[in-house]
């Protein structure tokens, strides 16, 4: 018999028991664009929310961190300008800093995010301007979602994962499939875990039903 499989993100998949964690909350009423050049985005919400804010953002080239980032922006016709596909954290921001040193950057983030770009950057003379645009909150359940033991848990962001272990704890029994290396920091210690071929969901699901039926 498979193991069940978890899906934690906000958006349900066919095929996968759908248990979301996080939900969204605009914090921004506009978009500060100043004198900005560029827009910086490292998240597929962040996309939604500047489109729900200001369809002005499409006409300034963005950078795009992860696939799905990517491709919510072409989606909604704004242009890529470039999308780094393995660089994360401090890496990514070297790169940043090696091909952006002369454009006007504007990071429209969440609330919370897993590493300060903006200090990274000022340490290269890099001004990186910020706006945080909404805020990730948990999803509370009780007692009774809580996923059985062996069941094969789908993370799809370091909130999902902070979200799951507040309310329901781990257990050894449990295997973690993550979306990328960034997410797969935050898993608890000695958590058994597979990281997804590429960052994406349909991803993640795909190993995650591979895991299942070993």
């Amino acid at each position: 018999m498979a193991r069940p499989i978890y899906l934690l993100s906000p958006t349900p998949r066919a095929g996968v028991e759908s248990l979301p964690m996080i939900c969204f909350a605009t914090v921004a009423e506009q978009i500060e664009f100043g004198g900005c050049d560029t827009l910086l985005f490292t998240s597929k919400q962040a996309v939604l929310t500047a489109e729900a804010i200001d369809p002005a953002w499409r006409s300034y080239p963005s950078i795009a961190i992860g696939s799905a980032t990517k491709r919510q922006i072409e989606v909604l016709g704004g242009e890529v300008l470039y999308h780094p596909t393995h660089f994360y954290g401090e890496a990514l921001s070297q790169d940043i800093a090696t091909f952006f040193a002369t454009r006007s950057l504007l990071y429209l983030r969440p609330e919370v995010i897993s590493f300060d770009s903006k200090a990274f950057l000022a340490r290269e003379g890099i001004v990186l301007h910020e706006q945080i645009l909404y805020r990730t909150s948990c999803i509370e359940y009780d007692a009774t979602s809580r996923p059985p033991s062996g069941a094969v848990i789908v993370f799809t962001s370091p909130s999902t994962i902070h979200c799951f272990v507040k309310q329901f704890g781990w257990e050894e029994s449990y295997h973690a499939v993550v979306i990328g290396y960034a997410t797969q920091e935050h898993l608890p210690q000695g958590a058994l875990y597979s990281v997804a071929e590429t960052p994406l969901i349909d991803a993640c699901i795909q190993k995650a039903q591979e895991i299942a039926k070993s």
